[in-house]
């Protein structure tokens, strides 16, 4: 049976999946949008910063305003309606909420949102990447334990491409590449908020007409996020990365199968299986024709000369030797998506996509020369952007991963362009955050080691 058909059984049975988000911000709002045309769902509860901001931005998607005036959880639940609250830890703690949707953007206070729903028994759609990319692996562990699910969020690209690559291996094809669409530049690494907008293609009154974040979208073109989600692709499917992390190839849809091939056969890749990212504009700027930039793809084997054959007659991308095609996603619609991956954990008892391994890392690089004493700004800043390492380099280097790079003061003079380790840097180890990557990295860095060494 279908999703949307399970959902309208658990409707027409006055039994719906009991939700709650925190986080109502941009996401977060995306997906709040689908709630009321989506049967089977009943938000029970939003945890937010300012409740009165939540209220807004729900009265701005069109919710009516008696909806979200409840004035608890058991009210909420009484009147189909939802409970706002600034009380986090209330929210996953209600014993009647099956999922939480996390959406705040913030890695730090995500981890241990996610802990504090595992232990009271709830499924995580872990929204904010971020976290994932430096704990993910020991998060997916936790929720096992826990008898519940952690989930990436469909509609952003890491579950995308997990998707294709199911997609494909399911179906009997080897993977030889699979990744995202970026526009990318050398010299975007070195952007910071102040000159994003001349990159990203706005002007400032553009961006601020849309309450646009400088900062967030610093992260897209600095080459943070592509490096943050590559690692998420990466741990939930085995890929990984080559060991200089992330080229940007430039490379439009139908040259995908021809790029994404090992270079000992003509194409960019340093190895079948890896992550990587098709760059939408060419070396010199010039943009790229059918780019796939805003889309995610998939590039597999024929494994017999039967289906190279079939590639032909079907009329596939190939490349040159017809061995190699690609499938793909032109777009992706972000928040207003994640409501396949909350149907998923709650019907079907199915994440879309969850890391099975620590296969890679994101790590603190700097955009500049840094001085001791300098504060860190973490993604999208002034300070650092993220580089996509192997596991087994970054813990054998101790490097310090992007996530963990917000609000932590340097010790030791850096070169631009040098990545950090926990050395050059006051850590906090108090951190729920920071003790959860330590236990990950004694957990999983001898199997990343291990698997390196294959």
């Amino acid at each position: 049976m279908s999703l949307h058909r399970m959902l309208q059984a658990r409707a027409a049975e006055a039994n719906p999946l009991r939700i709650g988000v925190i986080g109502a911000g941009k996401f977060g709002s995306m997906y709040l949008s689908q709630i009321p045309t989506t049967p089977g769902i009943h938000l029970l509860g939003i945890a937010d910063l300012s409740p009165d901001r939540a209220r807004e931005n729900l009265a701005r998607l069109g919710w009516k305003p008696d909806v979200t005036q409840a004035s608890s959880f058991a009210d909420a639940r009484k009147h189909g309606s939802t409970h706002l609250t600034d009380d986090w830890r209330a929210l996953v703690s209600h014993p009647e909420i099956d999922i939480i949707v996390e959406s705040t953007g913030d890695p730090i206070a995500a981890v241990e949102h996610a802990l504090e729903a595992f232990r009271h028994g709830k499924s995580v759609v872990m929204v904010t990447v971020e976290a994932d990319a430096f704990c993910g692996p020991l998060l997916a562990k936790r929720a096992a334990a826990a008898g519940v699910i952690y989930s990436l969020a469909y509609g952003d690209q890491p579950a995308l491409i997990c998707e294709l690559v199911d997609w494909a291996r399911t179906s009997g094809f080897e993977v030889t590449a699979a990744g995202r669409g970026h526009k990318w530049l050398p010299h975007f690494a070195q952007s910071t908020p102040e000159t994003v907008w001349k990159y990203w293609g706005l002007n400032e009154e553009q961006a601020k007409r849309g309450g646009l974040n400088p900062k967030m979208f610093n992260s897209f073109l600095d080459g943070s996020k592509p490096a943050i989600e590559s690692t998420a692709v990466a741990n939930a499917t085995g890929l990984t990365p080559a060991p200089d992390g992330l080229a940007f190839p430039p490379c439009s849809v139908e040259d995908l199968p021809f790029v994404m091939r090992p270079i000992s056969e003509g194409g960019q890749l340093h190895h079948k299986g890896q992550v990587e990212v098709a760059s939408s504009l060419e070396k010199d700027g010039r943009a790229i024709p059918y780019e796939i930039r805003k889309g995610v793809w998939v590039v597999f084997e024929a494994a017999t000369e039967y289906q190279k054959n079939c590639f032909e007659e079907y009329m596939l991308q190939t490349d040159p030797s017809g061995r190699y095609s690609v499938m793909y996603k032109r777009w992706h619609l972000i928040g207003l998506e994640v409501g396949m991956s909350v149907a998923s954990i709650g019907l079907r008892k199915e994440p879309t996509g969850t890391p099975i391994g620590f296969h890679a890392d994101v790590i603190a690089t700097a955009k500049r020369d840094l001085k001791p004493g300098e504060m860190l700004d973490g993604e999208g800043g002034y300070t650092v952007y993220g580089k996509l390492f192997p596991s087994e380099k970054s813990t054998g280097l101790g490097s310090l991963p992007l996530g963990l790079a917000h609000n932590v003061k340097l010790v030791k003079p850096i070169k631009a362009g040098q990545s950090l380790t926990y050395a050059d840097v006051v850590m906090d180890e108090s951190l729920t955050a920071v003790k959860l990557r330590r236990e990950m990295e004694r957990d999983f860095a001898p199997a990343a080691s291990k698997i390196a060494a294959q």
